[in-house]
């Protein structure tokens, strides 16, 4: 991937539905090179999905917690347990004191409640911890240039 791949990548980023004569320009590229350029990085697994950036709180989601969840075996194998939760949005298997990090958003604490007891019944899950979100600063999307010596 080259600097010209990364500047396409910052571009859609920034906004996904821009025409390919749009971010052929903003990188220097004709319209049918961007077009290929992007189809490319899709074909490689680079871009992985195009998706809307929905506002949480205007669909009714705006409790957000981080739980961690504590167990008595290992959790590598429960994916699946924690993907059948709508509600929990990732789920990683992390090393430290708890096994495995989840991202959960509901609309009210009473849901959310509601979800950390459909983690506990999850086979091996010995316990809980739910950080609650009261304010986010930002979020950032990973850089295209992060790892290539440039400035993220």
């Amino acid at each position: 991937m080259d600097h010209v791949d990364r500047a396409l990548l910052a571009q859609l980023q920034e906004d996904a539905t821009r025409p390919y004569a749009a971010l052929g320009e903003a990188v220097g590229l004709s319209a049918g090179a961007a077009h290929e350029r992007v189809r490319k990085l899709r074909e490689r697994g680079v871009i992985r999905r195009t998706a809307a950036d929905v506002d949480p709180a205007a669909v009714g989601s705006g409790v957000l917690a981080y739980v961690m969840v504590d167990s008595t075996s290992w959790m590598g194998d429960s994916a699946d347990a924690f993907a059948a939760l709508p509600e929990v949005l990732e789920a990683h298997v992390i090393a430290g004191s708890a096994s495995v990090l989840v991202k959960v958003r509901t609309a009210t604490t009473e849901q959310l409640q509601d979800v950390l007891r459909r983690i506990y019944a999850i086979d091996g899950v010995s316990g809980t911890q739910a950080t609650v979100v009261l304010e986010t600063f930002f979020e950032r999307p990973v850089s295209p240039h992060a790892g290539a010596g440039l400035p993220g």
